[in-house]
């Protein structure tokens, strides 16, 4: 008997439509039509499932600055409020973070947020160490620090409470339009050199984008919020991350309109697909672009060395190649016609002052 898959349907909202397994599973199962009516009954019951919510799960952290001397990273430390996304970016190269916590990097990892309800707190004592040497502290580079359940739990504005208090530098990666709540904080510290922030524009199609990262802010809302933060005295730049092959390939103009915007950096990474990204990627090929699906997978591995992905340090980030050098020349030269500055933004570190986080505390 040939065997018939199940067609996945659409889930409103979410990036995924499955739980996929994670590789610490021992066992794994799969729906197929055996000729009893399968497909109808497996419709019908995830008709009758209706649409997965997102639930908060909170977290005790034992730490909140994370550390890395990746050669390839700009930053040695990043700090994330959140594990898991509900953006639920399809490309989200985070998803198999939690395989570590017996989740699917599926629906789980958008549907299923830990929060870190103390990291304000630990940061603050962390900040206070005399061991600590003050130097770019990145936040978001995981998990989105504005995704949408920061509008009510507001840790992401509790940590940045902690940093301006003591000054100490930081930089933001984002795709939400929240970050404009905060710039009652964000901007004076922009003006002192202490802080700066990068909105990732992946796409300008908007029929794209609400596929690729559902829950995310809009193109053109992303483009208000480069303004706002350029208006504002933040040093703001741009990424247009990740590129995918045969997808969104209109770098050059989300790079003109992100300048016109007010950003004056630029950077840019190639799709990666550790672990369980590549199935759960490939799944959301053959739902959205089952046409190209083969086509779009044949460069991604042009561009890893004739694999899925490749983890070295040396082009992980970039890729390798002629797609590689093509998407290179492309950023180059458009960002050398814009004057957009390929650097991350210098700051401040000299300013820090972790005395100051006594008085703050003596407040609560």
């Amino acid at each position: 008997m040939i065997e018939q898959h199940i067609p996945l349907p659409r889930v409103k909202g979410r990036g995924m439509a499955w739980q996929a397994p994670h590789r610490f599973r021992i066992e794994d199962r799969e729906a197929f039509d055996d000729g009893w009516d399968g497909l109808t009954l497996t419709a019908a019951g995830q008709a009758d499932a209706g649409q997965p919510t997102t639930q908060v799960i909170w977290e005790d952290a034992r730490s909140a600055i994370t550390r890395n001397d990746s050669p390839d990273i700009g930053f040695a430390l990043g700090l994330n409020p959140y594990r898991g996304c509900e953006h639920g970016c399809a490309y989200c190269y985070a998803r198999p973070s939690h395989s570590y916590l017996n989740l699917s990097p599926g629906l789980d990892f958008e549907t299923k947020i830990i929060a870190k309800r103390n990291i304000a707190e630990v940061l603050r004592r962390e900040l206070q160490r005399p061991s600590h040497v003050p130097d770019l502290l990145a936040i978001g580079t995981v998990t989105d620090a504005y995704q949408p359940v920061e509008r009510d739990l507001r840790l992401t504005r509790a940590v940045l409470e902690v940093l301006q208090t003591a000054q100490h530098p930081l930089a933001m990666v984002t795709k939400g339009s929240g970050v404009e709540r905060d710039l009652d904080l964000l901007a004076p510290m922009g003006q002192q050199g202490l802080a700066a922030v990068y909105v990732t524009i992946t796409t300008l199609d908007a029929r794209l984008a609400r596929i690729l990262e559902p829950r995310a802010a809009a193109p053109h809302r992303r483009l208000r919020t480069i303004r706002a933060l350029a208006e504002a005295g933040v040093p703001v730049g741009v990424s247009v991350s990740p590129q995918i092959p045969f997808i969104n390939e209109d770098m050059e103009r989300v790079l003109d309109a992100a300048a016109q915007a007010g950003a004056t950096r630029a950077f840019y990474q190639v799709l990666r697909l550790p672990w369980e990204l590549a199935p759960i990627f490939r799944q959301w090929l053959a739902q959205h672009y089952p046409q190209r699906a083969e086509r779009v997978m044949a460069r991604v591995q042009d561009l890893h060395g004739g694999r899925d992905y490749r983890a070295d340090f040396a082009t992980r980030m970039k890729g390798q190649g002629v797609w590689s050098e093509l998407l290179r020349q492309r950023f180059d030269k458009t960002c050398h016609r814009l004057g957009l500055n390929r650097e991350r933004v210098p700051l401040d570190s000299s300013r820090f002052r972790p005395a100051a986080l006594d008085a703050q505390q003596s407040l609560f």
